[in-house]
C-alpha cells in the first residue's frame, strides 16, 4: 500500500502523461515510462512493450484517429495499482465522433515510472 504522498505523486505523474498524450508529445510521455513498459493497445489489441513499440503504436494511431483522454477520477486499489477513470473523446481525422465515454485505465507504477497500463470496461 502506498502512502498519501506517493498517491499524490502518482496522480501528478498520470496527469502529466495524459497532458503530453493529448499534446501528441511522445518524448514527454516516454520520460515518465519505465523502459520495460507494457502498454495496452486498445486500438489494435495486445500490448506494446518498451518505448519503441509504444511510440510506434501511437504514431500509427494518430495517423488514423484523433483521441483526447482526460482523467476524471483516481482510485488506489488494495493491490497497489492505480485505477484511473478517464473520459475519452475519439474522432476520425474529419472530426466525426467515433467514441465518447468513460473508460477505466489501471496502472502499475514502479520507481516513479509507468510500468504497465491495462484497460478495463467501465
Amino acid at each position: 500500500m502506498t502512502n498519501k504522498n506517493d498517491t499524490l505523486k502518482n496522480r501528478a505523474l498520470i496527469e502529466s502523461a495524459y497532458a503530453a498524450f493529448n499534446a501528441r508529445d511522445i518524448g514527454a510521455i516516454l520520460q515518465v515510462m519505465h523502459p520495460d513498459v507494457k502498454w495496452s493497445k486498445a486500438w489494435e489489441g495486445d500490448y506494446a512493450n518498451g518505448h519503441n513499440e509504444v511510440s510506434a503504436y501511437w504514431e500509427r494511431q494518430w495517423k488514423e484517429i484523433d483521441p483526447k483522454v482526460t482523467p476524471v477520477g483516481f482510485y488506489e486499489r488494495e493491490n497497489g495499482t492505480l485505477e484511473v477513470k478517464v473520459y475519452q473523446l475519439v474522432k476520425d481525422l474529419d472530426g466525426n465522433i467515433l467514441f465518447e465515454g468513460k473508460v477505466t485505465h489501471v496502472y502499475v507504477i514502479n520507481d516513479g515510472l509507468l510500468q504497465r497500463m491495462d484497460i478495463e470496461k467501465s
